[in-house]
């Protein structure tokens, strides 16, 4: 964070006069930064995507299966792409994967009720991804046309110096 007592800036919160005084170098170090800021972002939008897509799913078939009856013969996933043939034993009670290989038995509502809070709860979380990923985006916008205006002007002043070097050398006629 930005602190008024001289510490260091976090591109967080920084504001287009501090850009005006950063060289070149620190510029690209900060649209490197920045980037790199900006990636991680969409990673993580990405993954909140899968999970809640993943538990969409799930609380899809938590209600498909409610409505099967005892004794109801099926396929059990295993993993992604193996089943095994089962029955159906008792619909009102289901296994709830809670993380890291971690499962809690739990009550057909109560798994729904599971599967519903974590999606609100990623839904949450997507919103303000969404809302850093704008502001990251638009930091970085305002850092690319800040490098190129420094650019432009260290480009310009050195065509000046050049200008004057060469009427210098320049024989009088």
């Amino acid at each position: 964070m930005a602190s008024s007592k001289g510490g260091a800036t976090s591109p967080a919160v920084l504001r287009a006069s501090e850009m005006e005084k950063m060289s070149i170098e620190q510029l690209k170090a900060l649209k490197e930064q920045i980037d790199l800021e900006v990636n991680l972002l969409q990673d993580s939008l990405n993954n909140i995507k899968t999970a809640t897509g993943r538990l969409e799913i799930t609380a899809t078939s938590l209600h498909d299966l409610s409505l099967r009856p005892q004794g109801k013969k099926m396929l059990v996933p295993l993993t992604a792409s193996l089943y095994v043939p089962g029955t159906l034993d008792d619909a009102d009670k289901v296994l709830v994967d809670i993380g890291t290989g971690y499962f809690v038995e739990k009550t057909m509502n109560e798994g729904k009720d599971y599967c519903e809070r974590k999606i609100n709860l990623l839904k949450s979380n997507f919103d303000q991804l969404i809302e850093s990923f704008s502001d990251g985006i638009a930091k970085f916008e305002m850092l690319k046309s800040q490098l190129a205006t420094k650019k432009k002007t260290v480009a310009d002043e050195a065509g000046a110096i050049l200008q004057a070097k060469l009427r210098q050398l320049a024989p009088a006629t």
